[in-house]
């Protein structure tokens, strides 16, 4: 008798334990070995409150020549909640980051960056609007504390988004969010080697809220973000979701054409009317030539992108490559 109420007791404590949902952390870092035990802690005493969830933190590492992977690896032998996904190279900004998030096998799975900018003071608030039903819950930084500029900048860039977009734009968005396992599966049946995740999430998320916070400074270190990944990013919103570089090529062209050609009735009826007097000179035809040139050195340019997106997605290359995976 005693040992058949101890099973049932084990089996009650089994069963206590199976229905808990599981969260999973996604954390894409390179070189952050200022930052990554500091995140790890302030994600653990998350849910070392959050006492009804399970959890798993996934860090990717885009092969950091620093000690990152060193500390990654400390934290995965201290916490099999730990888990490592470490790439034979660095992948970029794009694809290594939302490779790791279908790693995730949570029921839902939260994606914050290495330098604290995403702060996990948020989990809680994220998992309560999941519980609430929300499919999706965004981080929407409506303040952040980086360079005044550059956040300018950025709120420039998300209104013409917004505006230029097909599928629609979430401002101030940077991928920070919970993600239910369900729309991951969505991403997972999504073939495409270099995503522009938050305009998937603005295309394919349709019951999501926003949750908007101050983006606070990073924790330590610098930036890994450059003008070449920046102009990436930006590059790569438009040519997924818009088409209104083309079409501005288009319009533009005609415009130019237009004025050119009136230029040239006005330059012809000065040289009828004032034949001896009027001299056209060379100034204006190298101005124009440049002016032409650049304009369609410019638009050239911007096919080419177009075509550069193409040429990416024919390929079809993996996101990543693994070296080595830690306590899956």
């Amino acid at each position: 008798m005693l040992k058949e109420l101890e099973l049932n007791k084990c089996n009650l404590t089994y069963l206590i334990m199976e229905v808990k949902k599981k969260i999973s952390i996604v954390t894409p870092c390179y070189n952050e070995e200022d930052n990554v035990r500091e995140l790890y802690n302030q994600v653990k005493h998350q849910f070392d409150v959050l006492t009804n969830y399970t959890y798993e933190h996934i860090f990717i590492d885009n092969a950091s020549t620093d000690r990152t992977i060193a500390i990654l690896r400390e934290l995965a032998r201290e916490d099999k909640n730990v888990k490592l996904i470490l790439n034979i190279k660095n992948f970029g900004h794009i694809r290594s980051p939302y490779y790791g998030l279908l790693q995730a096998t949570g029921d839902a799975a939260i994606l914050m960056v290495a330098d604290l900018q995403d702060p996990p003071s948020l989990i809680p608030v994220f998992i309560k609007k999941w519980e609430e039903g929300n499919k999706i819950v965004l981080g929407v930084k409506n303040k952040s504390k980086e360079n005044p500029v550059m956040f300018g900048l950025r709120k420039v860039y998300y209104r013409l988004m917004a505006k230029s977009s097909s599928t629609g734009h979430i401002s101030n968005f940077t991928g920070f969010g919970l993600y239910d396992n369900s729309f991951l599966d969505t991403l997972r049946s999504i073939d495409d080697p270099y995503p522009y995740f938050r305009g998937m999430v603005a295309e394919l998320g349709t019951d999501y809220c926003i949750v908007n916070y101050t983006q606070p400074l990073r924790y330590k270190g610098r930036t890994k973000n450059n003008f070449y990944t920046l102009y990436d990013m930006a590059m790569l919103g438009f040519v997924n979701h818009s088409k209104l570089p083309l079409r501005m090529a288009s319009f533009v062209g005609f415009i130019v054409a237009l004025l050119s050609l009136l230029a040239g009735i006005v330059y012809l009826i000065y040289k009828l009317v004032y034949w001896d007097s009027f001299s056209l000179g060379m100034a204006p035809l190298i101005i124009g030539l440049f002016f032409f040139s650049s304009i369609q050195l410019l638009f050239v340019g911007i096919i080419g992108e177009y075509i550069g997106a193409i040429y990416t997605q024919v390929r079809k290359r993996p996101l990543v490559i693994e070296r080595e995976r830690v306590n899956f």
